[in-house]
């Protein structure tokens, strides 16, 4: 269950009172604490932190063992204690759960996806919420529950703008306006093209300001995102990327001018932890990712910067083999994977305490390290959804 505030003497406390399964094993002469059992050790400042804020995982499936959340989709009481557990022990609030889809049945494939999820949903109430407006932010911060945002990484199922308000009315908070390839609103990150936003494109995130959708544009083309942000009455975010100037050959980046345009609409860009997104060569650490935070920082200010793991608890290396080859097998060369993917460190389920570890190592302020956790997205996502004078 979320704790609200543990100070180093509620820490003491708590294991006095025998509370092992919150807080073990006080590491009393450093002020470092061990969370969990067989766990790294953590900071009294770090364990706070992420135990005070609204923890927003903006690109988080709540699994890529795909075969696995298939039999929790179709099962939903197969998912039982020990495996909410991990999610609520990990201090992610919420998880948004987009995932990519499109082709000839791109409509057909969403509503199955979004549907499912409603489903499962409906099964687990009493751990999960769905997130559809912003109070309902502040009720899963207070409840204990974990939150699912439900989004989508592609916008190919929104053929006529009426659909839209239609995906809006089944629970889509967010859409990421393009994959990696061309559609009919724009280019994708890896389009042999830069075509920006179509006419098409245009009516569609008008639609979408009208509904309160969130404007992802995480894997848009360059000139697309920068068009979005043009074009965009509300907030445009960035859930899921890296900075370009880091990494300036890598597709799936953002240059400074299209993280500029974002920061203009007041948006919010999410950092991944993925490793080829983060560095061209090896090595690649938790370091280097924290580069990417530095950066946007500076860019635009903290005020503009959240997370967007772009990974499950587990990470994409603990994937069952074959899933993992299917996956680099749906992407082009130019991805540049690597015998990795993820980054040591942050590819775990605590993970939420070592990138706020990190951010105390780059010297945030308590303040702007709980809008990098999700106060920033908290913000930008409350006055997108809002209802329109």
């Amino acid at each position: 269950m979320h704790t609200h505030s543990l100070s180093r003497r509620s820490l003491l406390k708590a294991v006095a009172a025998g509370a092992g399964s919150v807080v073990a094993a006080p590491m009393l002469n450093f002020g470092r604490f061990a969370l969990f059992a067989n766990a790294a050790e953590y900071s009294e400042r770090a364990v706070r932190l992420v135990r005070d804020s609204l923890v927003i995982d903006m690109l988080s499936p709540l699994s890529l063992n795909f075969p696995l959340f298939a039999k929790w989709e179709a099962n939903p009481e197969l998912f039982g204690p020990t495996e909410f557990k991990r999610y609520q022990d990990s201090g992610i609030n919420v998880f948004h759960i987009a995932v990519g889809t499109g082709g000839p049945d791109a409509r057909a494939t969403t509503i199955d996806f979004v549907s499912k999820w409603n489903s499962f949903l409906a099964g687990q109430d009493e751990r999960f919420m769905r997130i559809d407006s912003a109070g309902d932010f502040d009720r899963v911060h207070r409840s204990g529950k974990v939150g699912i945002l439900i989004g989508v990484q592609n916008s190919e199922h929104f053929r006529v703008p009426d659909d839209v308000t239609y995906f809006h009315g089944l629970g889509q908070r967010v859409s990421q306006l393009t994959y990696n390839a061309r559609n009919l609103i724009g280019d994708g990150s890896t389009e042999r093209t830069n075509n920006g936003l179509s006419d098409f494109g245009v009516a569609i995130v008008d639609r979408m300001n009208k509904v309160g959708m969130a404007v992802d544009v995480s894997h848009c083309g360059e000139q697309t995102s920068i068009d979005a942000c043009g074009v965009s009455k509300t907030p445009v975010l960035i859930t899921h990327s890296n900075a370009r100037a880091l990494n300036p050959q890598q597709p799936r980046t953002k240059s400074d001018d299209a993280i500029r345009a974002m920061a203009k609409t007041g948006g919010v860009m999410g950092i991944t932890g993925v490793r080829m997104f983060v560095k061209a060569d090896e090595p690649t650490t938790i370091e280097h990712m924290l580069d990417h935070y530095d950066h946007v920082a500076k860019l635009v200010g903290v005020e503009h910067l959240g997370v967007g793991s772009d990974i499950d608890l587990d990470g994409y290396d603990d994937m069952p083999a074959e899933e993992n080859k299917r996956l680099r097998a749906g992407y082009k060369t130019s991805y540049g994977f690597r015998d990795k993917i993820d980054i040591e460190g942050v590819d775990h389920p605590k993970r939420m305490y070592d990138l706020t570890e990190g951010l105390i190592r780059r010297k945030y302020s308590d303040d702007n390290i709980r809008g990098i956790l999700g106060g920033n997205f908290r913000r930008v996502l409350g006055d997108i959804w809002a209802p329109p004078p």
